[in-house]
């Protein structure tokens, strides 16, 4: 079988590591990933690592932040006062709300703080800013 090329549509497993070693995602318990190389379907480092590889290859690649979820953006983070939280929802650290802009975007955010007055609201990818580690596992290629 050739290398994997640009337009390619192929499956791969692979394994996610936090540079301190954590696992953070895995397909191995599920479906390979599947995606067309070259359409922006997955984050610019995995793409590019698949690039050359054969069928049934296995890499181990280290992608910096610019070149998976991007760099950490302060101006990201928004303090709401809490009685603009709507009344239903009760917020907690880690949980994730959609926004709406004024543009009438939607928009994830994470709740990382809050107190009896204020509530902040991240919008970075919780990955944002991490240097990330992947073991990808090229298990099928179709031209």
């Amino acid at each position: 079988m050739s290398e994997v090329q640009k337009g390619n549509k192929v499956k791969v497993h692979y394994r996610g590591y936090l540079q301190d070693g954590t696992l953070f995602d895995s397909s191995y318990d599920s479906d390979p990933l599947e995606f067309t190389v070259g359409n922006n379907e997955v984050i610019p480092g995995f793409e590019n690592a698949v690039v050359g590889m054969a069928v049934g290859e296995t890499k181990r690649v280290t992608i910096a932040p610019q070149d998976a979820y991007g760099e950490y953006n302060e101006m990201a983070k928004i303090e709401v006062p809490r009685d603009q939280i709507p009344q239903h929802i009760n917020p907690e650290i880690g949980m994730m709300l959609q926004l709406t802009t004024p543009e009438n975007n939607q928009v994830l955010v994470r709740v990382t703080d809050m107190n009896d007055e204020m509530v902040v609201l991240d919008a970075n990818h919780p990955l944002a800013g991490k240097e990330l580690t992947f073991e990808i596992e090229v298990v099928e290629c179709i031209a």
